[in-house]
This record gives structure tokens, C-alpha cells and sequence, in this order.
């Protein structure tokens, strides 16, 4: 079986790297957002796998403790660290040469205006002057803009990697009888908030679901818990998924499910998953947190839980 995996990724990535040569090379295939797209297609799949217990991951689909041992997490007050951190920013920015500073950011910004000079020599040198990332980011933004990347969702590679089993097909089955209840389907937005590194879990989930009869919407890195509730207000969701794995959620998801109630839509779920600690669940669930889907969930099973909770809701 490892030889097979072994020759499946060859044959994998000769044809990932002959598509990038046929778009003339990594940064127009990066533009386009293919690479990003192919990493997450293969994300899918190997979820499938696991989710089907095709593929083992020994503690989470396969040999599992009867009675799992409850491993205390540190709880660590996010708020606390952001107003610590403002406080450190601030007392820099007091303490620099402001005006050597100033000078080591038009010197950036000039560079990428002009072409001239090491943007890393330049960027050293008003590091050296006390200068933040966030102002060293933004003098060469002021000239470039900022990267947005396409928001797209793998479609058919989670399900076809899984495979016509019953779970699926119980799925189907559900999502069609609610869409035949309610004139439409469910429909869901992944939302990642905050400080989150990357969004290839989220895309997993989004895929899944979308290949089990969801309809999916998908938010960008980073938003406030304010965005996403004008989002899902935008887009008329049932439900709000929030992907955590950088330990916000006891900030950022009361907040969402508070701006959600103060712009009157309070009725709309948010469920939870990612990387929670299960000692974290009690408190999500008492702010307002429908489900909590942790490490080890199939993503076929949780879409049935989804449905229902979502019908359940509409019959209040």
C-alpha cells in the first residue's frame, strides 16, 4: 500500500508541476490561485480517506481508548495578550527615532515604487529603526495594494474519494428531504476569525459539505466576528461554521453570536471545530454554540447533525 501512496503523490505532483510550467511559471500559477486549489483538492481526498477509515490514523478513526484521558489545556486570556502586546507596540513607537523611522518607511515605499534598491536590505534597516511589521507591510502595500486571494471550494474530490457508502447516502437523503421541506438547501458559511494561519482545514470541511448538498460559502482569513455576521446576513445562511485552531473561540465566537442577536439574527446557528479543547466545549455551548465538531469527526456524520439541528430550529 505505501508503494502505491508513494507512486500515486509521483504522478501527483510531475502533473502539478507540468500544469505550472504550462502557465509559465509558480507566480502566474500562483495569481491564479491553482497551486492553492490543488493542495486543497488533495486535502479533501486524504479527509475522505480517513473519514472512510481507508486510510488509519491510529487515536482518531482507528484503536481508540475506551475512556480518552482528559489533558488539561492552559487557558490563556486572549484579550489580556492583545492589550499587553498594544501596550509593548505603543511603547516602541514612543521610545524610536521617529523621524529615522519615517525615513526607513518612504525608503521602502520608494523602492517598490521605483524598482531601485533591496527591499530586504531596506526592510533590515527600519527594523533596525524600530519599525513594525504591520508599517513595513503597509509602506510596500501603499504601492503594490494587497493580495486577495480567489475563494473557491474543491468540488466532487471529498465525496468521490469517500466513496457511495451509507453514511453518504443517509447525508443525501437528509439534505434532499430538507430541501424539499424548506424550498432550498441547507446553506452554510465556514467562517475563520481572527489570527488563524491558514484556512486548509475550513476548506476541508466546506468541500465536504458542498459535496453532501450543502450550500456553501466560504469567508476570507482574518475577519472580525463583525464580518462574518454581515456576511451570513448577506448570504442568508442557516448556520455559521467557525474553524479554530489558533485558540480564539472563547473570544471571537461569543462576540460573533453576540453581533448576530444585536443585528437581529439571532436565530441563525454557529457551530464550532477544529482544534478545541473538549474542557473549552461547556463554555461554547453555554454562549450559544449549537455543535462542537472536534478532531476525529466525520464529516458526514456531522452534516446529519447539522440538518437536523437546523430543522429542529426552524420548527420553534
Amino acid at each position: 500500500m505505501m508503494e502505491s501512496l508513494t507512486a500515486e503523490i509521483h504522478d501527483a505532483a510531475k502533473e502539478l508541476i507540468d500544469e505550472i510550467e504550462q502557465m509559465g511559471g509558480m507566480a502566474k500559477a500562483v495569481a491564479t490561485g491553482m497551486p492553492k486549489l490543488k493542495i486543497e483538492e488533495s486535502a479533501a481526498k486524504r479527509q475522505a480517506r480517513i473519514d472512510s477509515e481507508q486510510e488509519t490514523i491510529v487515536g482518531v478513526n482507528k484503536y481508540r481508548l475506551e475512556k480518552e484521558e482528559n489533558v488539561e489545556v492552559l487557558a490563556i486570556d486572549n484579550t489580556a495578550v492583545r492589550d499587553s502586546q498594544i501596550k509593548r507596540i505603543t511603547g516602541v513607537k514612543a521610545n524610536r527615532d521617529e523621524a529615522k523611522a519615517q525615513e526607513c518607511l518612504n525608503a521602502l515605499t520608494e523602492s517598490a515604487k521605483t524598482g531601485n534598491g533591496n527591499l530586504l536590505a531596506l526592510s533590515i534597516e527600519a527594523a533596525k529603526a524600530r519599525c513594525t511589521v504591520g508599517e513595513i507591510s503597509y509602506s510596500l502595500e501603499k504601492i503594490w495594494g494587497r493580495h486577495q486571494p480567489t475563494s473557491r471550494v474543491v468540488s466532487g474530490a471529498y465525496r468521490s474519494e469517500y466513496g457511495d457508502r451509507d453514511e453518504v447516502r443517509r447525508t443525501l437523503d437528509l439534505v434532499e428531504q430538507f430541501t424539499k421541506n424548506q424550498g432550498r438547501r441547507p446553506r452554510l458559511l465556514v467562517a475563520k476569525m481572527g489570527q488563524d494561519g491558514h484556512d486548509r482545514g475550513a476548506k476541508v470541511i466546506a468541500s465536504g459539505f458542498a459535496d453532501l448538498g450543502f450550500d456553501v460559502d466560504v469567508g476570507p482569513l482574518f475577519q472580525t466576528p463583525e464580518e462574518v455576521a454581515r456576511q451570513a446576513i448577506d448570504a442568508d445562511v442557516h448556520v455559521v461554521g467557525v474553524s479554530s485552531q489558533a485558540a480564539g473561540h472563547k473570544t471571537l465566537v461569543p462576540a460573533l453570536i453576540n453581533e448576530l442577536r444585536k443585528l437581529g439574527a439571532g436565530d441563525k446557528l454557529v457551530i464550532c471545530g477544529g482544534v478545541i479543547p473538549a474542557q473549552d466545549y461547556s463554555f461554547l455551548k453555554e454562549a450559544g454554540v449549537t455543535s462542537v465538531f472536534g478532531p476525529g469527526t466525520r464529516i458526514p456524520l456531522a452534516a446529519q447533525e447539522v440538518v437536523t439541528k437546523i430543522e429542529e430550529a426552524l420548527h420553534q
